[in-house]
């Protein structure tokens, strides 16, 4: 019968209602409930969709390249990794970050907890088209291209070797992490080569390395922005005076925290040396900012995470003679007498406090 007939249908099927009307009510029911099963489809892709679109959104704000630079960043300092939290922590190295205010300052490495899963690809600066500009880091289930950048503890330039994510739970490598078997039970160790160089930047006169198949493959991934309490961490040390550059010339105070924001106490640990020579730049960081605009040469593979520093190489067209003893540390595979002495104090270091640790978890 015709919805429009202005028949009223009943609402249940009582005893004696003839066979005819009976079945004629259940196919109404059954239709009904198909149509709102089509409803409740609908709005459910419509608002997959729209997840979807905002997360590709954010993906791609928070892997654009934002600031370009006529000054480089200053080498990465040398230092030791703060002991391991606990389980579920990953380590998110150090780098230089930028201020229009005062230049390049330093944004401690720490240990953070981690999306279950996720492993972090570092930011790092690149150098193309005359200016340097910063590529920001993201989470996702692989390592990304980071400019070839060795970060250490792991990050030496291609992928990561400090851990593994096995069924839900993060497998630590102790022959670059520092961790406590007392309070992390998931531990491995397997051999990595330690690669000395220290040039916090990729491009000419910097790391020359280009990504691999496999790593653009990676850069392709669903990512996710650095988290909360990696935002607040730099902005912290954005406030913090000791840790630009200018202050500490290249070899920082708090260079790492045992957890993001913390700048004090028995789980912060200085830096044992500047990786190289510090020189101061030759125009303010206000002179320092390119135009809006020029950081168009970048590559896409490039576009992954990081902060600034403060570079001797003050002007582009300089930058090879302010980049000359940066060069000869890379090409020169033996590392130098500073840097091994400056090796051995961060080790040194590293294990007194490990043996400090060890003795507070004993009490």
């Amino acid at each position: 019968m015709p919805e429009d007939s202005g028949f009223i249908w009943p609402n249940v099927i009582r005893p004696g209602y003839p066979v005819f009307w009976a079945k004629l009510l259940r196919a109404k029911r059954k239709a009904m409930k198909m149509r709102r099963s089509v409803r409740f489809l609908v709005l459910g892709v419509l608002m997959v969709s729209v997840s979807v679109l905002s997360l590709s959104t954010a993906s791609s704000a928070q892997i654009g390249i934002g600031i370009s630079l006529r000054i480089g960043p200053p080498a990465l300092p040398i230092y030791a990794q703060p002991i391991c939290p606990g389980p579920g922590y990953l380590w998110t190295p150090g780098y230089w970050a930028w201020s229009d205010d005062g230049g390049y300052y330093w944004v401690p490495g720490t240990w953070v907890i981690a999306p279950v899963g996720m492993l972090w690809t570092p930011g790092y600066w690149g150098f193309a088209g005359g200016f340097y500009g910063w590529h920001a880091g993201y989470w996702g289930p692989h390592v990304g291209f980071y400019g070839g950048i060795n970060y250490g503890f792991g990050y030496g330039g291609i992928g990561f070797a400090g851990g593994e994510w096995r069924a839900g739970a993060f497998f630590y490598n102790r022959a670059v992490m520092n961790v406590n078997v007392v309070n992390v039970r998931n531990v491995y160790s397997r051999t990595v080569v330690v690669n000395n160089t220290h040039v916090a930047f990729n491009g000419p006169g910097g790391i020359e390395a280009r990504p691999t198949p496999q790593e653009e493959a990676y850069g392709r991934e669903s990512h996710t922005a650095a988290l909360a309490a990696q935002t607040e961490h730099e902005r912290a040390a954005s406030q913090n005076r000791q840790l630009f550059a200018s202050q500490n010339h290249g070899r920082p105070e708090i260079a790492a925290t045992g957890r993001p924001g913390d700048f004090s106490g028995r789980n912060v640990v200085r830096a044992s040396a500047a990786g190289e020579s510090y020189r101061e730049p030759k125009m303010s960081p206000q002179e320092a900012r390119g135009p809006s605009g020029s950081n168009r040469g970048f590559t896409e593979p490039a576009r992954n995470g990081g902060s600034s520093s403060e570079r001797s190489a003050a002007r582009p067209e300089n930058r090879d003679a302010g980049n000359r003893e940066q060069m000869s540390s890379r090409d020169n595979s033996k590392p130098s007498k500073q840097e091994k002495q400056a090796q051995k104090r961060a080790d040194k270091q590293a294990k007194t406090e490990q043996k400090r640790n060890d003795r507070e978890e004993r009490q």
